[in-house]
């Protein structure tokens, strides 16, 4: 007899969904310019290819990768530690999935400074 996974009484999905998070940040080493397809098992639109010289492309390809990924090896393929850093506060991103890479990293929470000038 196998168990059942069974929600909690009034939990939503959101609250359910898994969300895979890297060990370390220095464990994303995907490709950082040019063009490149992404797996169809993380975008099934049907038009996976993605250029991450183009900030539109490379914002939507960060939001697909994120919510996505169902494992971090996943995330390590197809994100850069330095570009996730660079573009991390522009993503639209569920709550429950930006707070548990906050939890991992708090160092991505504090938006960047402004230089004074």
């Amino acid at each position: 007899m196998t168990a059942e996974r069974i929600a909690p009484p009034g939990s939503t999905y959101a609250e359910q969904r898994h969300y895979a998070v890297p060990a370390r940040l220095t464990d994303l080493r995907g490709p950082a310019a040019g063009v490149i397809v992404l797996d169809q098992r993380i975008d099934w639109s049907g038009d996976g290819r993605y250029n991450l010289d183009d900030p539109g492309d490379l914002q939507v390809l960060y939001q697909t990768v994120l919510n996505q990924a169902a494992t971090a090896d996943e995330l390590c393929r197809w994100l850069d530690e330095a570009t996730l850093r660079r573009v991390w506060h522009d993503l639209w991103l569920p709550g429950r999935l930006r707070a548990l890479w906050h939890a991992r990293f708090p160092e991505l929470g504090a938006p960047p400074t402004a230089l004074a000038s």
